[in-house]
């Protein structure tokens, strides 16, 4: 999730000095207005890729996604007698299934993900359309906050360094929207981390009790904090540290991706611009930043995808010894050693499919609302 201020938004893209003008009239509320509404459309829209990407790279760390309860012993042990066989159902396709009674039932790897679209469709078929929203609830407490944070300090961040540099190193403006960007991001992400654990959790473990509520943000993080007080005898203030486990993992994914996505997203975002000087408006700025966005949002994404697996996997780590003690380089070895380069690129396609509209939305939505209010202030 990322944006910045378009460079032409407001006139021609050569005038530096009326964009730097024309941003100034917004304040730090405006941008973050701005910013948390492009964030809230883009959590939505994009969410079920996120679900079917930690999933896979959850599959790939270790978490069992074949039904714990498949054999009858331990169904009946767990849910009682009465208990009905709808959720390990078959679909209609498959050749494997076994027969108890009149259901057909699906041997245990049927449960097991072998690319995205068969992950779209067992979510689907066994917990219901409903669940490729699952973590909207964290998606939308985690974007709006950190949307809110990131870009408007990007923009005061890169603003500042610009005039900065206006007197004392003007070679040095290309690499202002990279250094701008990893700061940003940086602030974002340690402020609101906790939430981004609980929505990666909330993601990553399919909930197998049938009538039972899978537990929310709040649950979830309860989880983390008392599973770590039960295993490791320390303070409460200490404990508290759990709430920031993979921290580290989600800065060595993060600042990287801001910092490849914003030195492309502005050089294509200029030219694009550029080519609709004298028509500059909301569909201009929409169609040049949602399209720079987009670009930029991929390739970002494929280049951080190693990362995003080593963050994904200490995210998810449930013995507490082990998560405090893992690092994210241990982590990228063990996955190479493992499973190789494959196993680095694990969930490299909803990845990208997620982070270039994502990426296109919020860029475009942020630049448009803050283009409308420049305008709105410009004729009041």
């Amino acid at each position: 999730m990322i944006t910045d201020r378009v460079w032409s938004e407001f006139g021609a893209p050569q005038d530096q000095q009326n964009n730097n003008t024309s941003g100034s009239n917004l304040g730090i509320g405006e941008r973050a207005f701005s910013a948390a509404g492009a964030a809230f459309l883009s959590a939505i829209i994009v969410n079920p890729l996120d679900v079917v990407k930690t999933r896979l790279q959850a599959q790939s760390a270790g978490v069992p996604y074949s039904h714990p309860l498949s054999n009858l012993i331990g169904r009946m042990a767990y849910f009682g007698p009465n208990t009905m066989f709808a959720d390990l159902r078959c679909s209609p396709s498959c050749t494997r299934a076994g027969v108890h009674g009149t259901v057909a039932i699906c041997p245990p790897d049927c449960f097991q993900y072998k690319g995205t679209l068969d992950v779209f469709n067992k979510i689907i078929r066994q917990e219901g359309f409903s669940r490729l929203w699952r973590g909207t609830t964290a998606g939308l407490a985690l974007a709006v906050p950190t949307v809110g944070i990131y870009l408007p300090c990007y923009d005061i961040f890169r603003n500042w360094m610009e005039g900065l540099a206006a007197q004392h190193m003007p070679g040095a403006t290309p690499y202002f929207p990279l250094v701008a960007g990893s700061l940003a991001r940086s602030l974002a992400c340690v402020t609101c981390y906790p939430i981004e654990l609980a929505r990666t959790r909330m993601q990553a473990f399919k909930d197998t009790q049938i009538g039972k509520k899978p537990p929310g943000v709040f649950s979830t993080l309860l989880g983390v904090l008392s599973n770590v007080k039960g295993t490791i005898p320390q303070s409460s203030l200490q404990g508290y540290r759990a709430l920031w486990t993979g921290m580290g993992a989600q800065l060595a994914r993060d600042v990287p991706f801001s910092g490849i996505c914003w030195s492309t997203l502005e050089p294509i975002r200029r030219r694009l611009l550029g080519l609709v000087v004298e028509e500059s408006n909301v569909a201009t700025i929409l169609g040049a930043n949602f399209s720079a966005g987009f670009v930029a949002g991929s390739l970002a994404a494929a280049a951080t995808c190693p990362l995003d697996v080593a963050k994904t996997r200490r995210q998810i780590e449930k013995d507490p010894v082990r998560a405090m003690r893992m690092t994210t380089r241990q982590t990228l070895i063990e996955v190479w050693r493992d499973r190789g380069m494959r196993g680095l690129f694990t969930g490299v396609g909803p990845r990208v499919g997620r982070a270039g509209p994502s990426v296109g939305i919020v860029v475009s939505s942020y630049e448009v609302v803050k283009y409308v209010l420049h305008n709105h202030y410009a004729t009041s």
